[in-house]
């Protein structure tokens, strides 16, 4: 009996499977469309699971051994389960295979029950509390079946009451694992984030690469969309990797804004472009809603927008408006997927099709086309600050071999004590460098993540126009969002260049015994990582190199490197300014306090505005040229001689 049942069971759930997959294909494709290797990505699949994948997954030890002993016995088992069972080929080497597949399968599901047994707070509840049951019960069932084909148990064994039972066992495994995995449950992350692997967005990350910079818009073409209006309008392999999602709430557990009470969950927001899809509503979501935004009050369709002014579309676009873009969700999610892409993708149909940047947003973007900077401040004064350090211009000199791009932060009084030190470091090691003065504008930074692209690009084609007027090897500038702009957005529009942190050149200069330095004296110090720098160009170690070198031993926070919490500043986050329970400023500086040190060393000027920001009593704020510049030892000047007129001279005599 039961050879006959299971055959029918596992063909039956596999035809289910194929026309699921083949719906949901079809439902991707609803967006727009991308280009992709089709069968290159295909290929290249197995290793960017195996070894990209792994790589992130193993940050958690626990969950990555479970996964590997879950997801390995299942695949295994449920290719071998085809093979024996469903074709027949009663072989005992490959039953024996078949229970030593279950076996680890079983394990596996144990520690998977173990974890929902007390799930923490991130994890999506709901379908997810069955999956363990469900994967207990396949490798179960499975087991006892195979006994026979391995011959330990005669064939026929238990009658056909053991057979019944059976057979429930796996058309309930079968049903939830190969059904479930393309109609929707908790296993259809397994199915669309393989695909999702294989045409991924963004395949330059795979193979140990790094691919941060936003995609540009083309403002030409009066046939593309203006940012995402409603689901339909991402390209298609974005849908696809919405639907990759395992609600493992890494990102929510990440998420600054999140911590801060403001309405933003990742996690969610990736939900909801999924249910926008499908057509629905939140009601059942599992897991945490957005903060002080309660479940099933919000849904739309895939022609439907997704923000709706003044009613109740997917999101809210104080969700959207929430995100700090510190990419710190992405870099968690164990599937790769970019969330920051979506979110600003949908911040531009905002800005630029609705004209609805919240708070500041609309004055900083009219300040941007006005004076080429988010302050509105008198481009004239751009070189105030040095006014008495007769810095050598570009177009005077025509040639140099560094050009410091100084950014906006030479309207503001605070930052302007780190370029002045940056330059003094400049001098020191006897540097080529020049600026562009009144000709620099604006980056472009802000406005790209407000949504307005069409500033952006008017900005970056501007200074990309200026820059190509001069011959120089490499620009060095002191604002990872600069950097991050000018090194990996403007190449898009035409302009590639070398582009560095100041960390990184003033630790170059440092390797090349170019600075007299001294050691620092102060108390303890800790450094903050800026997301810009960091998790956007996977800059860590230059920073720390430059305070070891002058006597620093950093006194690391709980959250540092890759998973350093945001200081709030970027994104446009505090231009928006949207209101949560608490600052997230002051929840780093929480963070900062439990270090115990005097000092926090820091290397971006949203960083310190920030941390700044908090009130008192506070550790001191200190950008690391400055650090480095209160310690070097400057040659001290020439003796001049007396000149002694020759008849003083005859009269001594």
């Amino acid at each position: 009996m039961l050879n006959t049942l299971l055959p029918i069971l596992l063909f039956a759930a596999l035809g289910l499977a194929v026309l699921g997959a083949v719906k949901r294909f079809v439902m991707w494709r609803r967006g727009r469309p991308s280009k992709v290797d089709w069968i290159g990505g295909l290929l290249k699949m197995p290793r960017r699971y195996l070894v990209d994948l792994h790589h992130v997954v193993e940050r958690d030890k626990y969950m990555s051994k479970t996964h590997v002993a879950t997801a390995g016995g299942f695949v295994l088992a449920a290719l071998l389960a085809i093979v024996v069972h469903g074709f027949g080929l009663h072989n005992r080497i490959l039953g024996f295979a078949l229970l030593a597949a279950t076996v680890l399968m079983f394990v596996g599901a144990l520690f998977v029950a173990k974890r929902r047994r007390n799930p923490p707070s991130r994890l999506s509840k709901g379908p997810w509390m069955r999956l363990p049951k469900s994967l207990l019960m396949f490798s179960v069932s499975f087991f006892i079946a195979t006994l026979p084909v391995a011959g330990i148990l005669p064939e026929g064994f238990g009658g056909w009451i053991l057979a019944a039972i059976l057979a429930v066992g796996v058309a309930w495994g079968v049903s939830e694992l190969f059904f479930g995995m393309t109609w929707g449950g908790p296993m259809k992350h397994a199915f669309a984030g393989a695909l999702h692997l294989a045409w991924h967005r963004r395949a330059e990350r795979f193979g140990g690469g790094r691919s941060t910079g936003l995609k540009a818009l083309d403002l030409d073409d009066p046939k593309a969309p203006l940012g995402v209006e409603k689901p339909t309008d991402f390209t298609w392999n974005q849908l696809l990797g919405f639907d990759a999602c395992v609600q493992c709430g890494k990102c929510e557990a990440m998420c600054p804004a999140f911590a801060a009470g403001q309405p933003l969950n990742p996690k969610k927001l990736i939900q909801d472009m999924v249910i926008g899809l499908a057509g629905g509503n939140d009601a059942k979501f599992a897991g945490s809603p957005y903060p002080g935004i309660p479940l099933g009050e919000h849904g739309g369709g895939p022609h439907q927008p997704i923000v709706v002014q003044g009613g109740k579309g997917l999101v809210e676009a104080d969700t959207l408006w929430s995100c700090t873009t510190c990419r710190a969700c992405v870099e968690e999610c164990p599937m790769m997927i970019e969330h920051v892409d979506a979110i600003v993708d949908m911040r531009r149909h905002l800005t630029l099709e609705k004209g609805s940047t919240p708070n500041k947003g609309a004055e900083v973007l009219d300040n941007l086309i006005a004076t080429d900077n988010p302050g509105g401040f008198n481009p004239g004064g751009r070189l105030n600050w040095a006014a008495d350090l007769n810095l050598p211009l570009m177009s005077e000199k025509g040639e140099a071999e560094v050009l410091f791009w100084v950014g906006d932060g030479a309207f503001d009084m605070r930052n302007q004590r780190t370029l002045r030190a940056f330059v003094k470091i400049l001098k020191a090691a006897k540097v080529d460098f020049a600026v562009l003065g009144l000709e620099e504008r604006d980056s472009g930074d802000v406005a790209r993540r407000l949504g307005d692209e069409a500033t952006f690009q008017t900005l970056a084609k501007r200074n990309i126009a200026t820059l190509a007027k001069y011959r120089f090897q490499r620009i060095v500038t002191c604002d990872p969002h600069s950097f991050h702009v000018l090194k990996n957005e403007y190449g898009e529009l035409g302009g590639r260049y070398e582009v560095l942190h100041h960390s990184t050149y003033i630790a170059t200069l440092m390797s090349r015994n170019l600075l007299d330095l001294g050691q620092h004296k102060g108390g303890s110090v800790t450094y903050h990582d800026p997301c810009y720098l960091g998790r956007y160009n996977g800059e860590y170690e230059a920073p720390r190199a430059v305070l070891k070198a002058i006597g620093i031993e950093v006194k690391e926070m709980e959250r540092s490197g890759f998973r350093s919490r945001c200081c709030g500043g970027g994104g446009g986050a505090p231009i928006t300014d949207i209101p949560g329970k608490q600052r997230i400023p002051d929840m780093r500086m929480v963070d900062i306090k439990e270090t115990g040190a005097e000092l926090v060393a820091v290397g971006c000027p949203q960083c310190t505005a920030m941390l700044e920001g908090v009130v008192a009593p506070r550790p001191e704020i200190k950008d690391i040229a400055e650090l480095v510049a209160d310690v070097l030892i400057e040659a001290p000047a020439p003796v001049k001689k007396p000149v002694v007129a020759k008849a003083e001279l005859e009269g001594v005599q």
